[in-house]
């Protein structure tokens, strides 16, 4: 389905740039104050972002994000996680996961669902692991390599160039 684009150019905006979608029609509204060509930049990247969310959305009505990672815990750690919610952001463009042990929240970026299962398996064991231990400690470690596809996943990581 092709989107239809409605760009609102606006005096008194000086600095935000807003997109809203409402079925197949997206409003942009911008400074009256950019020229064609940053206008077009930024409808395009507003646009990009959107269907971005939207994909991200889809992966997240899935909902087998959460059983696979209860069923890496009890497999691997051998009991019920603390964890509390599990999902894909789009906002995660320095690391692959990210948890928060407080609250028992796993965040993994949105491009971990195009990677291998196995890679996306070890990603989520991390994070799990990091619900028991917050650091990276050599215990930290030892419950990760608990996967068996542990370093292999890592050289993934590293060769795709976001894991330390």
């Amino acid at each position: 389905m092709k989107l239809k684009v409605e760009v609102v150019r606006s005096p008194r905006r000086r600095k935000t740039i807003e997109a809203t979608k409402d079925g197949n029609k997206v409003v942009v509204r911008l400074p009256a104050t950019l020229t064609r060509a940053e206008a077009r930049r930024w409808v395009k990247v507003m646009i990009e972002r959107i269907q971005q969310a939207e994909h991200v959305n889809r992966l997240n009505e899935k909902r087998d994000l959460q059983r696979r990672a209860r069923d890496l815990h009890e497999r691997y750690f051998h009991s019920r996680p603390a964890l509390r919610s599990i999902r894909y952001v789009p906002n995660q463009r320095d690391r692959y996961g990210s948890c928060t042990p407080v609250d028992g929240s796993i965040r993994l970026s949105h491009v971990l669902a195009d990677f291998p299962d196995w890679v996306r398996d070890y990603v989520i064991v991390h994070e799990l692991a990091h619900l028991r231990a917050p650091d990276h400690s050599p215990y930290f470690w030892q419950l990760v390599r608990r996967y068996p596809y542990a370093e292999r996943a890592r050289g993934f990581l590293i060769a795709k160039g976001m894991e330390e």
